[in-house]
């Protein structure tokens, strides 16, 4: 089952305007669908592909590159042989999966490109590692661009609900809340996702297997254990603490702050051990981390303090499994409790969670924001998510606070209004009840978290 992806689009748009003269590599985690969406997209937009799978260390392959990178005439002849395909110029496109195996194959695409006959797709996993390119220069006709698990529409799209998201989007233009069947529906659909979440695989074992959690389940087992056996061969130094973290996520996503305490992984630690781990972590899209911008009159980035961080998983579904061991999921019955809106603080955290994931597939990097009151010795205003337009001239904050439950205060978010009120766009609470404006606030739904 080929799942549509957003990421088709770019690939054509690619093709259309920088096909001769750059490459393209689709980063991504592991399991999320590169290398079937790319073959799909060879398949669909060229006469004719070559697929070179680096993972599967086929030593005659790479000695066509290691001995006629300076004969291109015969690198092509060998590999088109070797493959049986037939390579017509500006008309086939070779694939690099898993460049990251094979190193020089990444660093030949300079001469590659600069021949002109045929376009490159690479994909890689943790391919920007300092392990894996320090032999090398990176070419720069070369273009990245990152893939993520499915987003939420992209979800709705495999149950072949293309009209809802279109209908949902249009409420949010409009500030409009759905009619209360389809809100249900809508609402139902995102539950689905937070269980599941959008790791291909396992979503299609999910529809193939009659909505069948536990299929989708043992599917995203394997891809932790994948992850951990990745975790397990990066070097010494600091595979223990990646490794903590990686293991920790669930109960540090449980507590009421949700931030990395670092003393409490290790006594004695502090932020500056853990560098690389958060490194390696975000760099492999395993995790995506949300830092601490206690002043964001001018830019977020320039005001981030890595000290304090919020580590969420990249993919919900896998955070489900990660948290819970198998018999917890029956015997908790956490797929009743969160398709009947009785979530608990732990499946709280699954909810936040799916929100970061999906501004992160929308290309937003992720920050907090905290002030501790001397007067009252504690924080007095908590916002879980601060975007910004990015604009140089007219910089906008959007404070977003999450809220699982259906009854909720927005203290710290009117606090926060009122403090930094000549930079705000607009503020916005998410929660599980349909579309509201309410005292200059903007309250959504969670199956909107796209529309921002």
């Amino acid at each position: 089952m080929i799942l549509k992806r957003k990421i088709y689009a770019k690939l054509l748009e690619w093709k259309e305007e920088s096909a001769g003269t750059k490459a393209i590599m689709v980063e991504g985690a592991r399991r999320i669908g590169k290398s079937t969406i790319v073959e799909e997209f060879a398949k669909n937009e060229y006469e004719s592909y070559i697929l070179i799978d680096f993972a599967k260390k086929n030593k005659t392959v790479e000695s066509y590159f290691e001995q006629y990178l300076d004969k291109l005439d015969d690198l092509f002849m060998m590999l088109g042989t070797y493959y049986g395909v037939k390579l017509i110029p500006r008309k086939s496109v070779i694939i690099f999966d898993e460049v990251q195996m094979f190193p020089q194959a990444r660093a030949a695409i300079k001469y590659l490109v600069a021949d002109g006959r045929y376009d490159y797709i690479e994909t890689g996993s943790l391919i920007s590692i300092k392990d894996n390119v320090k032999d090398i220069v990176i070419p720069s006709e070369e273009r990245s661009i990152n893939m993520y698990p499915l987003d939420f529409e992209e979800f709705a799209w495999a149950f072949g609900e293309d009209q809802l998201i279109e209908y949902i989007k249009s409420c949010f233009g409009k500030k409009e809340s759905l009619e209360r069947g389809l809100h249900n529906k809508a609402m139902l659909l995102f539950k689905q996702y937070m269980l599941v979440g959008g790791m291909p695989k396992a979503v299609t074992l999910f529809l193939e297997n009659n909505k069948d959690f536990s299929s989708a389940d043992v599917e995203k087992r394997d891809i932790l254990k994948l992850y951990r056996n990745d975790i397990m061969k990066i070097k010494a130094q600091y595979r223990s603490k990646v490794l903590a973290i990686y293991d920790q996520i669930p109960g540090l996503l449980s507590k009421h702050d949700k931030r990395v305490v670092f003393k409490e992984i290790k006594e004695g630690s502090y932020a500056d051990q853990y560098n690389e781990t958060f490194f390696w972590l975000s760099d492999s899209m395993i995790s995506n981390e949300c830092f601490l911008c206690n002043d964001p009159n001018v830019g977020l980035s320039l005001n981030e303090d890595r000290t304090y961080v919020k580590c969420y998983m990249g993919d919900t579904g896998l955070l489900v499994s990660h948290a819970f061991d198998e018999n917890e999921l029956l015997d908790n019955e956490v797929y009743s409790q969160i398709l009947n809106d009785k979530l608990s603080i732990n499946e709280g955290m699954l909810y936040e969670n799916a929100i970061a994931q999906m501004l992160v597939a929308n290309g937003h990097k992720l920050y907090f924001y905290t002030h501790y009151s001397e007067e009252k010795h504690r924080n007095d205003m908590e916002i879980d998510f601060i975007l910004s337009n990015n604009s140089k001239m007219k910089y906008k904050l959007y404070p977003i606070e999450v809220k699982s439950g259906k009854r909720y205060s927005v203290n710290s978010l009117t606090r926060f209004q009122e403090k930094y009120k000549s930079r705000i766009g607009e503020c916005y609470v998410i929660h599980p009840k349909n579309l509201l404006v309410k005292n200059g606030i903007i309250c959504i739904p969670p199956y909107m978290t796209g529309c921002l």
